[in-house]
């Protein structure tokens, strides 16, 4: 693998993409170049590749981002890929999941390395991601590592190995070390809301009744201790054993709602049964209060009605809707009777998230409040991974659903170029066939390099997937 030489380059290539401001929502190719742009802008954030292989910033994020959201990250980077059939960021994804600072002795991400900042609801993240892999046959190439689905085992047995009858009769606590105390007396909606989604993946990619069972269990308890509002379906997010969970936390965010919403869509995949229809049909209707923001001229757009409205997101929150959008555009391929419902809420997020793609040096970054109609100065990585997973959703009808049990394998091939051309071969037949990328090398030929590539709007038919390593072919850098 071949990477920029030039800063240059790097400029012109920059000077090349597609502004966000410009999405079409009825035009793939549109979305697609924004999508591009978004994802280079959100990777741009992302220093860990620098490092040597086995150093602690491998895979991971720099303040203020935690190493959950560099988990989270890859998840996005996965969807894109899912999404576009744009490699560029391929190699990258595989060598951050595989690190050893990030998997850890047991091959199940608890790494000692992270062990000061960890919790059950990280491991969500980087699980969640493993999983999708397996869901995809996203290649992995190390022989000697588990296959990206017994690496999603080895998660669902650490947060089982933890659940815990001794206050509130079961679930998670937020926290997993004595060290990190903060979150020992207090179980919340994203740690066990995770573990539910990731039973219920698990069990849909196995078809085993084990992880079935776990999934049902734990979603019963969410819903006896009060997580999960039984009038609204509002998700909380959590409660203290001090009171055995007896007073919830009211506190709504829109990530968990969309990790709830999309465990209960493969729920009613898997099983058929009409009460999980019905229940993500409730979770769904439960998460539009956050479409409905203080201006009301921003009819059914997105925003983090805690912390949005009052100037208070930290960084993590900042990255919250990137998740809710992610699942309820997951949920379509799971539930299809909920497309209209999630379009008619996430295509008006999507153009209102574009629209605030104006600022900062580049004079795209994005803004926070896509209610307000501009760019509002707030800028970071959490922004744009918000109207990256929002807007390269809008491409979900040419992306496969996840797969099941008996068509998951493990694939140590990435010849990425011939498998781009096979998954735009088997989208939508009325969706004009992307350029193959160019081929690039496997994680191990990876050099370290904070610049992992771009796909500019260069355009040879209605649609055109070109990844960065083809733009400095064509000046002669590569």
């Amino acid at each position: 693998m071949r990477f920029m030489r030039s800063v240059n380059a790097a400029a012109a290539a920059s000077s090349a993409m597609t502004a966000p401001r410009s999405l079409d929502v009825k035009n793939s190719a549109s979305v697609r170049n924004v999508a591009a742009t978004l994802a280079f802008d959100a990777m741009s954030y992302y220093k860990g590749n620098l490092s040597a292989a086995d150093s602690v910033n491998m895979g991971d994020l720099q303040d203020p981002y935690y190493w959950w959201t560099a988990g989270a990250l890859w998840g996005s980077m996965l969807d894109y890929y899912h999404f576009t059939n744009d490699s560029t960021y391929n190699d990258v994804v595989i060598q951050a999941l595989l690190a050893p600072t990030n998997l850890g002795a047991q091959h199940a991400y608890m790494p000692s390395e992270h062990a000061f900042e960890e919790g059950n609801d990280d491991l969500f993240f980087w699980g969640s991601a493993a999983i999708a892999a397996a869901e995809r046959n996203f290649p992995q190439p190390n022989s000697t590592l588990p296959s990206w689905l017994d690496l999603g085992a080895n998660v669902f047995n650490q947060l089982a190995s933890r659940w815990s009858n001794q206050h509130c009769g079961g679930g998670l606590l937020w926290q997993i070390y004595a060290s990190n105390p903060n979150g020992l007396t207090y179980k919340n909606s994203v740690s066990n809301g995770g573990f539910f989604q990731i039973a219920a993946r698990m069990a849909r990619a196995t078809g085993n009744n084990t992880y079935l069972d776990w999934a049902e269990k734990v979603w019963d308890w969410s819903m006896d201790i009060g997580f999960i509002d039984h009038e609204s379906f509002h998700v909380y997010d959590g409660a203290g054993i001090d009171t055995n969970c007896t007073k919830t936390n009211v506190a709504s965010f829109t990530y968990t709602s969309g990790i709830y919403l999309y465990g209960a869509a493969i729920m009613a995949n898997y099983t058929k049964k009409p009460e999980w229809t019905l229940r993500t049909q409730q979770l769904l209707d439960g998460a539009g209060w956050f479409f409905t923001p203080p201006n009301a001229t921003a009819k059914n757009v997105m925003y983090e009605g805690a912390c949005e409205t009052v100037g208070r997101c930290d960084a993590d929150m900042t990255t919250f809707k990137a998740y809710l959008a992610r699942f309820m555009w997951q949920t379509t391929q799971m539930v299809p009777s909920l497309r209209s419902k999630v379009e008619s809420l996430l295509i008006p997020s999507a153009q209102a998230a574009a629209a605030t793609c104006t600022g900062g040096s580049t004079g795209r970054a994005c803004g926070q409040k896509w209610y307000t109609g501009e760019y509002d100065d707030i800028p970071g990585l959490g922004q744009e991974m918000n109207a990256l997973e929002t807007i390269q959703g809008l491409l979900i009808d040419g992306a496969a659903p996840p797969l099941e049990a008996k068509d998951i394998k493990t694939v140590r091939d990435i010849t990425w170029g011939a498998q781009d051309a096979q998954s735009a071969k088997a989208s939508d037949a009325s969706t004009p066939t992307p350029l193959e990328t160019a081929r690039r090398g496997i994680s191990g030929d990876a050099k370290p390099t904070n610049s992992a590539g771009v796909r500019p709007n260069l355009e040879m038919g209605p649609l055109v997937v070109v990844g960065l390593g083809m733009l400095l072919a064509t000046w002669g850098l590569a």
